[in-house]
């Protein structure tokens, strides 16, 4: 039974301006106008304190999956806290979900992917990731292979590993020096890196990028690259189609591994159930979390080819990483329902034809005099707002172009992701064409007030 609360909203916005730090956020802002306070979801459905409903165009952060108020996930977790509430998988320990959880990621992924460590969030999921790029190298003797290559427009967390590898120049200022072995290609960005190329043309740019920049630095010191199947924080980036083809080879004449980060688009976002199928191409090591559990409690991991899992087996000495909640019990028994609703629900092929839906109704807004682009791919769209379309310029920052659409579209009962870039929308892959229609005729409205 779900009890109500009442709620004074008043008294919860003064809280949180007095004590709550809000991440990714004008924080000014939010001291000015209060932060929109949440009590309830269901679906697609969110309510504030004060009773107001919002269409959640963002699946919280890209990752409510299978929507709101999904009752036995919860029970699920409720479940396994009475029977077992914590134990760590460190020092050769293990709980049943997290057995059965990584048993069955084995049966999703593509082989040769079938080994799995889990971690509490997609920071820490690439955090991993790297490390193990690095550490296999190391195992098999190959010290100086250490850089990694990632790519400018791409986002990958905000720990001092994964941030390094973030290439959105906003996540660095202020933070101090970066750390250091990390290079960042061009993004497959057609709008602003294509202008003028056929596809073809553009793929071979950006792979005559690639090259030039392993022979510059020495495939000898390179230990992987990292990179989103579709980059989702930079701008919902959506690569040409045969990008990764094109990429995946390259890396492998050199010996250099492939990392795929499916924070954002794994678990049905892109259209199937991982961005790597999507695409056709399996990495060597592979990072998730959001989708896996649906945000309900906080879940991510990393998946291993068996020849990366084999060599670090293989090695008769501690393996010297991991995460306090690693393997949480409760957060694998949430897990495991989750995902067996997003493949009963057929989620991944909503998302498919309701992304192509969505994108065609957001395309009625080319010509609009400040949307420059429209892009996306499965349930993740970006509406680009430019100052001038001829000339592509991008609003001032002071304009606070962000701010701006983030309370146009709140105003119109909205949650998207509003920046100074634009509209990035990623709705619950449970969404329907009705909430769709009405995600487009807000983002249209709020284009208007907010660049008016």
């Amino acid at each position: 039974m779900v009890v109500a609360h009442t709620w004074n909203a008043a008294e919860l916005v003064e809280l949180d301006r007095a004590h709550l730090l809000h991440p990714v956020s004008n924080l000014a802002a939010v001291q000015r106008d209060g932060a929109l306070i949440l009590v309830r979801g269901e679906d697609v459905w969110v309510w504030d304190a004060e009773g107001n409903r919002y269409l959640d165009g963002f699946a919280g952060l890209w990752n409510v999956n299978v929507g709101h108020g999904r009752a036995e996930l919860a029970e699920a977790a409720a479940e396994q806290m009475r029977e077992l509430a914590f134990s760590p998988t460190f020092f050769g320990l293990a709980t049943p979900p997290a057995i059965e959880l990584a048993a069955k990621l084995a049966e999703l992924f593509p082989d040769p992917i079938n080994t799995f460590q889990f971690t509490s969030g997609g920071a820490e999921s690439n955090e991993t990731a790297l490390k193990i790029a690095r550490y296999s190298w190391w195992l098999k003797g190959r010290p100086e292979k250490t850089k990694i290559l990632s790519r400018k427009m791409g986002y990958h967390g905000i720990a001092m590993g994964a941030l390094a590898a973030t290439g959105i120049p906003a996540y660095h200022e202020g933070f101090g020096p970066q750390t250091p072995g990390f290079v960042h290609l061009s993004a497959p960005y057609d709008y602003r890196n294509g202008e003028g190329l056929s596809e073809a043309e553009f793929v071979a740019k950006l792979v005559a990028e690639l090259e030039e920049t392993i022979a510059r630095e020495g495939a000898d010191t390179i230990a992987a690259m990292i990179g989103e199947p579709v980059q989702g924080a930079g701008g919902v980036v959506v690569p040409p189609e045969g990008y990764w083809h094109a990429v995946a080879p390259v890396l492998k004449a050199h010996n250099i591994l492939l990392i795929f980060d499916e924070v954002i688009c794994g678990f049905g976002r892109t259209g199937n159930m991982f961005g790597m199928q999507t695409y056709g191409e399996t990495p060597d090591i592979v990072s998730f979390a959001k989708g896996i559990t649906s945000g309900y409690v906080p879940l991510g991991g990393v998946g291993l080819s068996d020849e990366v899992a084999d060599t670090l087996r293989g090695a008769d000495r501690m393996f010297m990483h991991g995460f306090t909640y690693s393997g949480h019990p409760a957060a694998c028994a949430v897990a495991l329902p989750n995902i067996r609703i997003i493949e009963e629900e057929g989620l991944p092929a909503n998302a498919a034809a309701g992304g192509a839906y969505l994108l065609g109704r957001l395309r009625e807004l080319e010509g609009h005099p400040r949307v420059g682009n429209v892009r996306g791919k499965g349930l993740m769209a970006m509406v680009e707002v430019v100052a001038d379309t001829a000339t592509k310029a991008k609003f001032d920052p002071s304009f606070n172009l962000g701010v701006k659409l983030t309370a146009a579209t709140r105003a119109r009962g909205l949650i998207v992701r509003g920046t100074n870039d634009g509209v990035a929308i990623a709705p619950p892959l449970t969404i329907q064409k009705a909430e769709l229609d009405l995600i487009a005729e807000a983002v249209a409205a709020a284009i208007d007030e907010a660049t008016g």
